[in-house]
């Protein structure tokens, strides 16, 4: 609308008022049409191509009222002036609930005429706003869209890379004899996958903004159960998580910390020989703040002296503890080890 000129509808059955709101319309650099009844008037809203509809209440068959009721779901509607008699109020306020943009009394006095055109401008303005915004968020819907499923792809790619690496050091790990080295390539892999995991997880959900903990969590447990069982481990993960959503850029920290702290368990906790349960529990706080817990039911530590091992795994929790914002507490259960992380979204 704002390359052409505004196209106006007028509907009414008296020809002698038609041809003064036409000589108006015109004067005022309008294109006029007019239909005499609301069945026409109707069918050329229908067609399209009209921006403002001055409507007379009283038509051949039935009212304006009636054509506006008929109007609902059109799209890309044209604004309505109703024209009503002086005094019918009670009529006009009900055009204006229907969803006419305004109201104009008629009388035999010139100032009708001049009051109508004003009230077409007016409408013409409002109707240029509305149309300008609803282009605008349709583009930035159709951007977004366009975001999103790029989005989508990189993310496709991301997991497939790293799927590709995590392949590569499991190739490595294969290779080579030394165990201490075996362990730290196999314990890397883990580590890969846990971010790896959360890109497979955004590229097959519609949402790339944030990730369900609860789905993203059973599928990461499921994994690590898998490379235990590949190393005849009979522990078992048991998993009690709520669908909780976190944006995308915390949910690898999560994932990190959770394959560590289970890696650690399954390494430490149990004599070897022996078995048991490592349980993982999500859940929401009173004050919406998120908590996870890991716990076993092995040899027990408190979280203070030197840890068993090198010490990485500790470092790497902390690291990723410092990403979220998080408080992180570990508990001697005797027998087992909780060890408790607090973070806020």
């Amino acid at each position: 609308m704002p390359h052409r000129i505004p196209r106006v509808l007028y509907i009414d059955d008296d020809p002698g008022l038609t041809r003064l709101v036409h000589k108006a319309m015109e004067r005022r650099g309008y294109h006029f049409e007019h239909a005499g009844n609301g069945d026409d008037g109707l069918a050329r809203i229908r067609q399209g191509g009209i921006d403002v509809v001055a409507l007379d209440h009283y038509l051949p068959t039935g009212t304006g009222l009636d054509v506006l009721a008929r109007m609902d779901g059109l799209e890309d509607r044209p604004a309505v002036v109703y024209v009503t008699g002086s005094i019918e109020t009670a009529v006009a306020v009900a055009a204006l609930k229907a969803g006419a943009a305004d109201y104009v009394l008629k009388t035999v006095s010139e100032d009708f005429i001049e009051l109508l055109l004003t009230a077409v401008e007016q409408a013409i303005a409002v109707l240029r706003l509305n149309r300008a915004q609803a282009r605008a968020e349709q583009e930035m819907r159709e951007a977004r869209d366009r975001a999103e499923i790029l989005l989508g792809e990189v993310n496709h790619r991301v997991a497939n890379s790293l799927a590709m690496v995590s392949a590569l050091v499991g190739l490595q790990a294969n290779a080579i004899d030394n165990i201490d080295a075996k362990n730290a390539l196999s314990e890397t892999q883990a580590r890969i996958q846990a971010i790896a995991g959360v890109h497979r997880h955004l590229y097959t959900t519609d949402d790339v903004r944030s990730v369900n903990l609860g789905d993203y969590l059973q599928s990461l447990a499921a994994e690590l159960e898998t490379t235990m069982q590949a190393k005849q481990s009979t522990t078992r993960i048991v998993l009690n998580v709520q669908n909780i959503a976190i944006p995308t850029e915390k949910a690898a920290s999560v994932g990190v910390i959770v394959t560590e702290l289970v890696t650690n368990a399954l390494k430490y906790a149990y004599a070897e020989g022996q078995s048991g349960e490592i349980r993982i529990a999500l859940s929401r706080a009173s004050d919406q703040s998120i908590g996870l817990v890991v716990e076993d039911d092995g040899i027990g530590w408190d979280g203070t002296g030197k840890p068993q091992g090198t010490g990485l795994g500790s470092r790497i929790v902390k690291a990723m503890a410092v990403t979220l914002g998080a408080n992180v507490s570990y508990a001697n259960t005797l027998p087992g080890t909780q060890v408790g992380v607090q973070f806020s979204v």
